[in-house]
């Protein structure tokens, strides 16, 4: 029994160091072609917490768009159900306000868009999965300013 603990401990060790190493986000780059810049450290966003909208298969959200929100897309993804204003310890988000930067899920900016609540966003910072979900014009027309 021991030994059968010892082993499953050596390939759980073995396969989370591999899928830590694999790149799932096509490279690290952003949808201008260039390495992808930190979104921000202030409150620490990204879905790994690391200040990058990188993701990988576990992120369902894929957050990938560095957004500098603003109130009127905070209220218009309250009112879809997702209060980015409200703090989770449990998820280490701290609520957001006005100005934060934040990597938003791809998804949620193209229904921002489409409603004409999308907040700016930071090209350097935006990851090129975004561009899976976004055409690269409508995301420039938001760059910010």
């Amino acid at each position: 029994m021991r030994y059968l603990l010892q082993f499953l401990f050596i390939v759980f060790l073995c396969f989370s160091e591999n899928v830590q190493s694999q790149d799932y986000s096509l490279g690290k780059f952003n949808v201008i072609g260039t390495k992808l810049q930190k979104c921000g450290d202030n409150p620490k966003t990204g879905y790994f917490r690391d200040g990058f909208c990188h993701t990988d298969p576990s992120d369902q959200g894929t957050h990938v768009v560095c957004a500098k929100v603003t109130k009127e897309f905070l209220e218009f993804t309250k009112s879809k159900g997702n209060d980015l204003t409200t703090a989770r310890s449990n998820y280490y988000f701290p609520g957001l306000i006005p100005g934060d930067n934040w990597c938003l899920c791809a998804l949620r900016w193209k229904e921002a868009f489409m409603n004409d609540k999308a907040p700016e966003i930071n090209l350097s910072a935006t990851h090129s999965k975004a561009l899976e979900f976004i055409d690269l014009i409508k995301l420039k027309k938001f760059k910010l300013k």
